[in-house]
């Protein structure tokens, strides 16, 4: 009898955590719905709609936190009312000055057989879905978590566009991870990733003609950044931890804090691929920054940069003096003088260099080696801001120097310390008023919001890399050509574009002005261009005056035509002049169609491929008749601009 009333029970348990109906949470427009609600184990999970189509199946919420399990046996105790969400926020430093967000919001409130709370939050904008957790109650005591079940379930049959992160401490002296791999293009969902360690954000899919954007922002210092795991053959993406040896001076590399504590947004942007580029989601939900935060001077602009084509050796004040002088003439705010400077160059000259470049109207950025023990890359200055107090004694150097901005290099990876870490670094940087820069980093994720003084970020195979073998120039056209469509969507992106001339012991495979069009199709808040000033000096005058002009500021942008990794053109508005680009990385030319009426312009000039070779292009005058069409042949790897008003 006592067996047969504890099988009863076991069977009954179950339908305990039943619901009577699924929470749909819907956009404002009502075609983006994500639902809500918990399995008869009482797991909780969502899906995802539009129009009325499903793009994501039951996928899994939930994490495991050391005193309690909140991934199953949980019980529902209620979900908000339907809330208006709108916010409204000017953002120098990406492709849109003036943004406007508005989502629904809901709340599920859950709680384990102990009485432990957990809040699941939904918002769902008219361009996609995001969710984050939150443990509402008070403690004290320090709380782990060993595991995120949070994943990403896909129709079958859905194909993928994913960079594989580099496994911890590989690479050029140990700096791996950084984000600097090449996607892999229309894959099959549950290819697993070649290096074994996940895909990294963002990661695009395309489900049937619907594509989706998949990455998280509001990563604050309590939470490691993530990454995107599969499983082969498998349909579900779950979110993954950093690898153990992603930590800054054996701090936390998985998630750790008291109560009361929320994790990072989690989002899905659906639809176009128009509705990809133009989405502006990942800062939307960025934490907005402190009060009376704002950008130092001078802000938003353009560098000259002389490392990407003559290296370390040539980190010296003649040198960094005529880079100078080359940003003084082509108009540009910053010169950026980089790695072993205070070797090569020394205190008391590099203040001269300031003080001269002040009066040529430039400023001046400067180079750091952020290492502790996680890389042994030599360069220096090395290990000079690992504490606050090596931070403020640097940075009152620097400023005394008169410089203004600094790049930090070679960060330790994806860790909860790692990302404090970078959270330090631009806190006290903003006190000091230094414009930063990150490179061999992770992604930003919003972090340009929250920390007006960030100007860019890496995390992306820049041009520099095409300087280091020929199969990096080998795979440039098709990279350039996927950045727009993932990691330049949300976030600023220093590619260091533009090499227009040669590269010494590398054939190029893109033509010149495929590489002029970078100059407009990647958005940074502080673009360095890797150009010199001989293979500048040998462009057309009209070209010259193109790159002098380029803005720094976007007020909007349009997505005119493109497919990841083969093509894209883009439309960028700064006051009343719009800049159009567009870039063909397949070795066949390609026509496309511009409607330039839809602008609002009136007049244009067109500059192009010439005849072949580098240097080589044309350009010509256009007006704009109401109602036809332009249109135009994009040569093989070629490019194009057009400015138009």
């Amino acid at each position: 009898m006592l067996k047969a009333i504890a099988t009863t029970a076991l069977i009954l348990l179950p339908t305990a955590f039943a619901i009577a109906a699924p929470t749909r949470i819907t956009s404002p427009d009502g075609r983006v719905v994500a639902v809500f609600d918990v399995s008869t184990e009482g797991s909780p999970r969502y899906s995802i709609e539009l129009a009325g189509k499903p793009l994501l199946q039951s996928s899994k919420l939930g994490l495991v936190r050391d005193d309690a399990d909140f991934t199953r046996a949980l019980r529902l105790t209620s979900v908000s009312a339907s809330e208006s969400v709108v916010d409204r926020y000017e953002l120098l430093t990406s492709k849109r000055r003036l943004n406007e967000y508005r989502a629904n919001r809901q709340v599920a409130s859950l709680q384990t057989a102990a009485g432990q709370k957990l809040e699941i939050v939904f918002q769902v904008s008219n361009d996609g879905v995001a969710f984050r957790y939150r443990f509402p109650e008070t403690s004290s005591r320090v709380h782990r978590l060993s595991e995120e079940t949070s994943s990403f379930n896909f129709l079958p049959g859905t194909m993928t566009w994913l960079q594989p992160i580099a496994a911890a401490k590989t690479g050029w002296s140990e700096t791996n991870p950084s984000y600097e791999e090449i996607y892999d293009r229309e894959w099959i969902v549950g290819t697993p990733s070649p290096t074994g360690a996940g895909w990294v954000y963002p990661g695009l899919f395309r489900s049937g003609d619907t594509w989706l954007l998949i990455s998280e922002t509001g990563l604050d210092r309590n939470y490691p950044g993530t990454r995107l795991k599969g499983t082969w053959r498998s349909t579900e993406y779950r979110v993954g931890f950093p690898d153990p040896l992603e930590h800054f001076q054996n701090g936390p590399v998985n998630p750790q804090s008291t109560l009361p504590w929320q994790t990072p947004w989690r989002l899905v942007v659906v639809g176009s691929l128009k509705t990809i580029v133009e989405s502006t989601l990942g800062t939307d939900l960025a934490d907005k920054p402190a009060p009376g935060a704002k950008i130092p001077g001078p802000g938003p602009g353009k560098a000259s940069w002389s490392w990407p084509l003559l290296g370390d050796p040539l980190t010296t004040y003649d040198t960094q003096k005529r880079f100078i002088d080359y940003a003084a003439d082509m108009g540009w705010r910053y010169t950026l003088i980089d790695s072993m400077w205070d070797q090569q160059i020394g205190d008391a000259k590099m203040k001269e260099l300031v003080d001269y470049a002040r009066t040529r109207n430039v400023s001046v950025l400067a180079w750091y080696n952020s290492a502790g023990d996680w890389n042994t890359a030599p360069q220096t200055p090395r290990g000079l801001l690992l504490t606050r107090k090596d931070r403020e004694r640097e940075f009152t150097r620097v400023k005394a120097l008169g410089v203004v901005g600094l790049k930090v290099d070679f960060l330790p990876g994806d860790g909860q310390s790692a990302i404090a870490y970078y959270h330090d670094i631009l806190e006290d940087a903003a006190r000091f008023g230094l414009l930063m820069n990150f490179h061999g980093s992770t992604l930003p994720r919003g972090w340009q919001r929250t920390y007006p003084n960030l100007m860019t970020m890496e995390a992306v195979r820049g041009l520099e890399f095409v300087t280091f073998e020929q199969k990096n120039a080998e795979d440039e056209p098709t990279h350039a050509a996927m950045l727009p469509f993932t990691r330049n969507v949300f976030d600023p992106m220093d590619f260091t574009p533009v090499v227009l001339d040669r590269i010494n012991n590398i054939e190029r495979r893109t033509s010149s002005a495929f590489e002029l069009a970078l100059s407009v199709l990647f958005t940074s808040g502080i673009t360095h261009y890797a150009e010199i000033p001989e293979g500048m000096a040998r462009a057309p005058d009209y070209v010259r005056e193109f790159m002098k002009g380029v803005p720094s500021v976007w007020d909007e942008v349009k997505f005119l035509d493109g497919f990841p990794g083969r093509y894209v053109v883009l439309a960028r508005r700064s006051g009343k002049r719009w800049y159009l680009c567009g870039i063909n990385a397949e070795k066949e030319s390609r026509s496309v169609t511009l409607r330039l009426d839809e602008l609002g312009v009136s007049k244009g000039t067109l500059i192009t491929d010439g005849p072949g070779g580098n240097l080589s292009f044309r350009t010509q005058s256009m007006q704009v008749e109401r109602g036809k069409a332009l249109e135009l042949t994009i040569a093989a790897r070629g490019g194009f601009v057009v400015t138009a008003e």
